[in-house]
């Protein structure tokens, strides 16, 4: 008797799971009894014809375990959609379907952003916003965004700094560098791969307050480059939100579904095909479904 793969309704989850555990020596008495349905019903599914819906079914749920894969277990119902979309299959693929068919596996998006402390703004400015939170850019290379975070390697823990530089038009990641601690140089350095990659820094860098940004060294560097230098006000992660946006994609997609890398080389490793995850496959509704390097260069729609 050949295995019947149809989907649809949440008993056929249940009948698949008597197929499966019967194989594996189980009665089938049993697993009906413990699974709340009948025998007749168990065999009429069993010997039940897959019909063109029911193929096409199995079709989406394996190319929705390849993106699951793919992107990191962490895409709801609506981007999985957008995603099949992408594929161009032959039939129709809505939102709907997706949903079904996605909970009657129990495949749902393991995504959960950090929650953050936010303090109250302060009034006074060392340097004028600038940005203003203007995210929204027409063209690349206006203005570009920057930041650091922490993040470690090994069982013991060693923390090190990333530092990212990112084209505010697209969020295109346009540099990046490990540094043991914050410091002048590696945002300067930074910015060096940066200029070197875009034949010259944008007129407009925007950063938070932290030392290495106020640094002297640091703000000679814009300034001989004719770059303007745009501050967020002090406790306002807010201002610089595209960057802090990426910052929690970057933890909660790529770190926190990879594992531990336990040499320097390894983490380095990680960052590097993360990085290119953000850059040529992580699509986003803000893009219109395209990639960062996708909007950056100019795909048609």
């Amino acid at each position: 008797m050949g295995r019947n793969t149809q989907s649809g309704g949440g008993t056929a989850g249940r009948y698949q799971a008597i197929q499966e555990m019967s194989q594996s020596g189980y009665k089938v008495s049993d697993l009906v009894k413990a699974a709340g349905v009948s025998r007749q019903a168990y065999y009429k599914w069993l010997t039940h014809e897959p019909t063109v819906h029911d193929i096409q079914d199995q079709e989406i749920l394996k190319l929705v375990k390849q993106l699951e894969a793919q992107h990191k277990h962490c895409v709801g119902y609506d981007k999985m959609t957008r995603l099949i979309k992408q594929e161009r299959l032959s039939y129709t693929v809505n939102k709907k379907r997706v949903m079904r068919i996605m909970k009657e596996h129990s495949i749902k998006a393991d995504y959960r952003q950090p929650k953050r402390k936010r303090v109250q703004e302060q009034e006074t400015y060392e340097a004028q916003n600038t940005l203003n939170r203007q995210f929204e850019q027409a063209a690349a290379n206006q203005v570009w965004v920057t930041d650091t975070t922490e993040i470690a390697y090994n069982i013991r823990k060693y923390k090190v700094r990333l530092h990212v530089v990112l084209n505010l038009y697209g969020q295109y990641p346009l540099s990046w560098i490990i540094t043991p601690t914050e410091t002048s140089t590696g945002a300067i350095k930074v910015f060096q791969m940066a200029k070197q990659k875009a034949g010259g820094l944008a007129p407009l860098i925007h950063t938070d307050r932290g030392a290495a940004y106020t640094s002297k060294a640091f703000n000679h560097y814009l300034a001989s480059n004719n770059s303007q230098h745009s501050y967020s006000a002090p406790g306002s992660p807010a201002d610089n939100a595209v960057m802090e946006h990426w910052w929690a994609d970057f933890k909660s997609i790529w770190l926190a579904h990879s594992p531990q890398p336990q040499t320097f080389e390894d983490l380095e490793q990680l960052v590097t095909e993360g990085i290119d995850y953000f850059t040529h496959s992580f699509i986003s509704g803000k893009r219109n479904d395209l990639t960062a390097a996708e909007y950056r260069f100019g795909k048609a729609n």
